[in-house]
């Protein structure tokens, strides 16, 4: 997607010169590029709302979910906040299948959350561990980083099986 409006981008700034010639369409060409790539990389960052996909980062069997409805606030979830979720993509012989209704913690966020230091912190992708309704996890192992303020969250267990805490 980001190519292609890049792309959009150029031949808009080469439409505009017209027949100024080749040597000023150029240049013109890879300012406007450097506009199009900062303006990408400045894109909004919102909160986890209804119908995001995010990726899954525990062994239950489920590989993507899509956030249905986030149970803590009316924007949405942020980082350590329990969202509902449907299951859209799953490994064959895992514990949970597609299309199951289940519960989530948000364990990474692209969305940036400052720290009581004064520190942000924000990931690339959004990522959900499954627990039940006790919010104990489903998988038995959590993969990648996983952010500190989910101790504040209660979300202990989440923290002891993580691999690395950011």
């Amino acid at each position: 997607m980001a190519a292609a409006f890049a792309s959009k981008c150029s031949r808009v700034g080469r439409s505009l010169l017209g027949g100024l010639g080749k040597n000023l369409s150029g240049s013109l060409t890879a300012s406007n590029e450097t506009v199009c790539s900062s303006f990408i990389s400045q894109q909004q960052r919102t909160f986890i709302q209804m119908r995001t996909v995010l990726k899954v980062v525990d062994n239950s069997g489920a590989k993507k979910v899509m956030c249905i409805q986030a149970l803590k606030g009316k924007k949405g979830a942020r980082l350590g906040d329990t969202i509902v979720a449907s299951v859209k993509e799953a490994h064959p012989n895992g514990k949970v299948k597609k299309g199951k209704v289940v519960y989530g913690v948000v364990v990474r966020a692209a969305m940036q959350k400052g720290r009581c230091d004064g520190s942000e912190v924000k990931f690339d992708d959004n990522a959900v561990v499954l627990v039940d309704k006790q919010g104990q996890p489903i998988g038995t192992r959590v993969f990648g980083p996983v952010p500190h303020e989910l101790r504040k969250k209660k979300h202990v267990k989440i923290l002891t099986l993580a691999e690395h805490i950011a």
